[in-house]
């Protein structure tokens, strides 16, 4: 399977995949569009502010603890369109709340499905793909979650921010959710995690129905799940390091993004609405290089400089709070390119450094580690914006992307050209 001819049925794959990060990232994006009109209609504060802004992350969280490692319980494709369905009805059901604790229960719930799509998807696509386009078809995932990111932005400035306009940005991600469900249905199991099960006969049909007569995958014993697995040698390093490189590119992105048009606004911009939604294409533009090099010059180059680059244009930030608009403009670019190019690893890495009887658990888990932190850093920016000002803001933020940059340096291994086999096994 791992040198098989790209087909029809890998795009499919892929694309069907895809369409959960893009789901994922509009409901993530449009957030932080509908905050302002939402806030003037039921009164929040800037703490409750922060709570709806992080409860979707803090639902991801348990979705990507309980979700990935349910997956690889029992397999990837009853979990692979179950998830949307939670996304359809929730994001449909943020037209009618009528008060703060319902929008943050909705939040929340909405948080549980993303963060078990993250794991299912991810896993998927990963056991299908050949290892020629691997790293670009689990890059080209995060590269969706960022279109997606990006058309909230650019819907929800289309939609105003007056009246009802709120409700209908956050309703109108069942849309996407609905479609991508339908595409999904259908798709069949994952032929390396009916391997792992002692299900050979099943998946050996399987490849031959899909991706043709000749390929094959190593024969293997049973494997059981267990989730201690990527707490225990030799895994718990590269859960360690999973973590901790995404916590650090998470947190700054999540945190200064969920609050993008008041942090502009903070820094002097005549219209932060309409600049947080042309920055948001920096970040969909940022995300194409590093997708097309992933294969080609490796993992660790695009984890690593990226970091370097981000902590150098906040720190400037930071340093230079009160500088010409159009140098603050370009720390933002430069910020937002690099930041998107480097996250194409966070499905990369896991889906590559894990085996397949424990892949979707430790992409969950490194999802909810993640998330933490993020979820963290958005409650509070509104508060530090508010009693620490942006610069000092910036500098906390900027020391996240060097502690990121360091961790990549030192623990960041190589995987490109390897068999998902080969890139998986014991170190």
């Amino acid at each position: 399977m791992d040198d098989a001819p790209f087909s029809a049925f890998h795009r499919r794959i892929a694309l069907y995949s895809c369409g959960g990060p893009f789901c994922d990232g509009y409901i993530l994006g449009i957030i932080a569009v509908a905050l302002n009109p939402i806030s003037s209609e039921l009164g929040l504060s800037a703490g409750w502010q922060g709570l709806i802004g992080a409860a979707s992350l803090v639902g991801m969280l348990f979705g990507g603890l309980i979700f990935g490692y349910l997956t690889d319980l029992v397999g990837r494709r009853v979990m692979y369109s179950a998830d949307l369905l939670v996304l359809i009805i929730a994001s449909a059901g943020q037209f009618w709340v009528h008060d703060r604790m319902s929008l943050l229960v909705l939040r929340f719930t909405l948080g549980l499905a993303v963060g078990a799509d993250y794991p299912i998807a991810a896993a998927l696509l990963a056991e299908f793909a050949p290892r020629r386009q691997r790293g670009m078809l689990l890059a080209a995932m995060i590269g969706a979650w960022w279109l997606g990111y990006t058309v909230s932005f650019i819907a929800g400035y289309a939609l105003g921010n007056e009246g009802l306009s709120w409700r209908w940005m956050l309703a109108s991600s069942a849309i996407p959710a609905a479609l991508v469900s339908m595409l999904r249905w259908g798709t069949p199991e994952s032929p390396r995690w009916l391997m792992s099960k002692g299900r050979a006969v099943e998946a050996r049909a399987l490849i031959e129905r899909h991706i043709g007569p000749g390929h094959a995958l190593p024969e293997s014993a049973p494997v059981t799940t267990s989730y201690l697995s990527i707490f225990r040698r030799p895994y718990r390093r590269r859960t360690w390091f999973v973590c901790v490189f995404w916590s650090c590119q998470v947190v700054p992105t999540f945190a200064i993004y969920t609050f993008a048009p008041d942090l502009l606004r903070a820094f002097g911009s005549p219209d932060p609405a309409f600049g947080a939604a042309i920055l948001s294409l920096f970040f969909l533009a940022g995300v194409i290089p590093a997708v097309l090099l992933i294969d080609r010059i490796g993992r660790r180059p695009v984890l690593i400089i990226p970091f370097a680059v981000t902590g150098v244009t906040l720190m400037l930030l930071g340093w230079l709070p009160h500088s010409a608009s159009i140098a603050i403009a370009a720390c933002f670019i430069l910020f937002a390119l690099f930041n998107a190019g480097s996250s194409v690893l966070q499905w990369v890495y896991p889906s590559e450094l894990f085996p397949t009887e424990v892949r979707a658990t430790a992409l969950g888990f490194a999802t909810a580690v993640s998330r933490i932190g993020a979820a963290i850093g958005t409650f509070l920016f509104p508060i530090g914006l508010q009693r620490l000002g942006v610069a000092q803001l910036m500098i906390i933020v900027a020391a996240i992307c060097g502690i990121g940059w360091w961790v990549s340096v030192r623990f960041a291994p190589e995987t490109r050209g390897l068999s998902l086999q080969a890139a998986s096994a014991r170190p």
